[in-house]
């Protein structure tokens, strides 16, 4: 049977979606050992007014999801949330799907930049490898953080063109 990955807007009811967060938030807790260093959006909190949701659908399959979070200190920016893929769906190109999704939808938007905020241990250098590979730059805090040695800040400049770098 061949795959087909979909990303579409998310279903607040579907509980595949609850599922996928809440294995998420588990292993932020299992990674991040300080609480104030934890900044995973839980289900309910993913759909605040303004914060727009995605899933990844392999075969009809809820296989990942993104999310974008307006920064309110800067109206011209949206934060990168809530990226998450199956552990049996990692490698194959889903969290590269939702990224390239958030990044298009970003621009579809007329925002200048996307920033987010990933973890700096171990377990989230494929995340942080990702981002990097997709043209985001590490930078320092944004809106409501600061300083944390538990976190890394990414930026993507959505005013260049196809092919450049920042």
């Amino acid at each position: 049977m061949s795959e087909h990955l979909v990303v579409a807007p998310a279903d607040p009811a579907d509980p595949s979606l609850r599922a996928l967060v809440e294995a998420h938030l588990q292993d932020m807790v299992a990674t991040t050992p300080d609480p104030r260093s934890r900044h995973a959006l839980d289900h309910e909190a993913m759909f605040a007014p303004g914060t727009s949701v995605w899933v990844a659908r392999l075969d009809g399959h809820v296989v990942g999801c993104g999310a974008l979070q307006p920064v309110a200190a800067d109206p011209g920016a949206a934060e990168v949330k809530a990226m998450r893929t199956t552990a049996d769906a990692r490698g194959r190109g889903v969290g590269t799907a939702v990224l390239r999704h958030l990044v298009a939808e970003g621009r579809r938007r007329g925002l200048g930049r996307l920033v987010l905020e990933t973890g700096a241990q171990a377990f989230f250098a494929p995340a942080r490898r990702l981002y990097a590979a997709h043209g985001f730059v590490e930078r320092g805090p944004f809106g409501s953080y600061a300083e944390d040695p538990s976190s890394v800040f990414m930026c993507l400049d959505l005013d260049l063109g196809p092919g450049e770098r920042p």
